[in-house]
């Protein structure tokens, strides 16, 4: 017999449509109703899935003391604060990572049970997203240079970044 084909309702001997299987110190326990039986037992709540609620839900148990810090960050390349991805539960960048990483590490870890991505990346184009970082992190440093008027080692950064990005190009 298939599972949950033939199962009666155990309060009223109805077909059961609602299978509820609850393990408590390593003992289960199975309860099968019928609809009728599951709304009035009020075990059924039609409610839409609140995915903002449940980041912001799962995002508060794991900051707590660290709202404050948390609420000056903002990333350096997209202008995300942290504050908005709480609010709206999505990222402006691969960068964010980073940023926040104070407050996605718990998060992560509870949702994903790791820190680190591993996966999803051809072998061919593994070094891409190491490339890119650096050439991120180059373009802030020859902005930050220039706005410093420190003009050699500004010459310098924009040598290497267009290296980098001629190697990029041919990569």
């Amino acid at each position: 017999m298939e599972e949950g084909r033939g199962v009666k309702c155990q309060s009223c001997s109805k077909p059961a449509t609602v299978h509820l299987t609850d393990i408590v110190n390593g003992h289960k326990k199975e309860l099968h109703l019928c609809q009728d039986c599951a709304e009035q037992q009020q075990l059924l709540k039609q409610q839409e899935l609140n995915l903002p609620a449940i980041l912001q839900t799962l995002i508060g148990q794991h900051i707590g003391q660290l709202t404050d810090e948390l609420a000056r960050l903002t990333c350096p390349a997209c202008g995300i604060k942290y504050m908005e991805f709480r609010a709206e539960g999505r990222l402006g960048c691969p960068h964010d990572y980073s940023a926040f990483r104070i407050g996605l590490e718990p998060l992560l870890q509870r949702i994903h049970r790791s820190c680190q991505h591993v996966g999803k990346t051809p072998r061919c184009h593994r070094g891409d997203a190491t490339l890119q970082a650096e050439l991120v992190e180059l373009r802030q440093q020859l902005r930050a240079t220039v706005e410093a008027e420190n003009y050699e080692e500004a010459a310098r950064l924009r040598d290497l970044l267009r290296i980098k990005e001629a190697t990029d190009e041919s990569g």
